[in-house]
């Protein structure tokens, strides 16, 4: 999983969007209930988003990056992972949480795996005693973690839009906020990029709904395109879009707008009627450490917006406070 890390917070505390997540506590505590061990934790893997994890009963110990060695065997596991005594494996017998803190012995891990493959983290069980588990545990752990699983799909879904596979405004806030929190705490600047497409209903009206959808999706598969990884698109409105830039200096950010707006102009979609062509008008901000909330960060990328719109569309405007 390269530099992605492993996060576990106490049972109880507040996931990093703000809220306890209960449903993973629950899952948890029956999970130590089954297994009759002293812990059980879900351990959800940070691929440039947030991690949104729980621990389960026992768990007082750790802390960010601490489960990862187990972890990291266990995503890459067709199944089951079992350690039934960790001090006699040679694979972790010297890992401080073998060594120190809880003293782990035994562990029972489940890859948390999307129907497409994509592993997400782990579902797992254990306890300062070593033992075996029995095969009607392991099945009992199994059925869990697809509890978890399908708990997150439903999520995904709730967040995701429908038409362009885009973050909804809810998911991207949610994101966003997670993002400007790590940001500050890191020092670093959090760039956003305010898109709308100009005259947008001429589209619709002149070439019908279907080729407009198809113009949508085409622009969020095109800002995907000229985007990093860790770049995150939101559709907040019909033809509205918002883009955060995390770590992203104002002057670089100003370029890859400039270089969505070209493309965005660049687009030709066939359709019987002819061809249908768009612009974007984009406004940028920036939430620098310390001086801006979520929601005057996302207001000020709108203002340079509609700036944009006032001077003649198909431009991109700065918001004046990082001139």
């Amino acid at each position: 999983m390269g530099n992605d890390m492993t996060v576990s917070v106490q049972q109880g505390q507040q996931t990093p969007n703000g809220s306890e997540d209960s449903s993973f506590d629950r899952i948890t505590r029956l999970a130590s209930t089954v297994m009759k061990t002293e812990m059980a934790m879900i351990s959800l893997v940070q691929t440039g988003g947030t991690p949104q994890l729980t621990a389960g009963p026992g768990v007082t110990t750790l802390g960010s990056g601490s489960t990862l060695p187990f972890c990291t065997h266990t995503m890459a596991a067709d199944g089951a992972f079992v350690v039934q005594d960790a001090q006699r494996d040679p694979r972790f017998a010297a890992d401080p949480m073998v060594t120190d803190g809880p003293k782990l012995r035994f562990y029972l891990g489940i890859p948390l795996r999307l129907r497409d493959g994509t592993t997400l983290g782990t579902l797992c069980a254990a306890d300062s005693t070593p033992r075996e588990p029995s095969a009607e545990q392991i099945a009992m752990l199994e059925d869990l973690a697809r509890m978890v699983v399908n708990e997150m799909e439903l999520r995904q879904l709730a967040l995701t839009d429908g038409l362009t596979g885009a973050l909804t405004r809810r998911g991207f806030e949610q994101r966003v906020e997670a993002e400007r929190i790590r940001c500050q705490r890191a020092g670093f600047a959090l760039t956003l990029v305010a898109i709308d497409l100009d005259n947008f209903k001429s589209v619709n009206d002149r070439f019908g709904h279907a080729v407009g959808d198809t113009v949508l999706r085409q622009v969020v598969d095109l800002c995907r395109e000229n985007l990093r990884h860790c770049d995150v698109i939101g559709r907040t409105g019909g033809e509205e879009f918002v883009i955060m830039l995390p770590e992203m200096p104002g002057a670089i950010a100003a370029k890859v707008a400039e270089r969505l707006r070209q493309a965005i102009a660049d687009l030709r979609v066939e359709a019987s009627e002819g061809v249908a062509q768009i612009t974007a008008s984009l406004g940028i901000s920036m939430l620098s450490p310390g001086t801006q909330t979520t929601q005057q960060s996302l207001l000020r990328a709108d203002i340079a917006l509609y700036a944009a719109k006032a001077r003649g569309r198909n431009k991109v405007v700065l918001d004046p406070a990082m001139l």
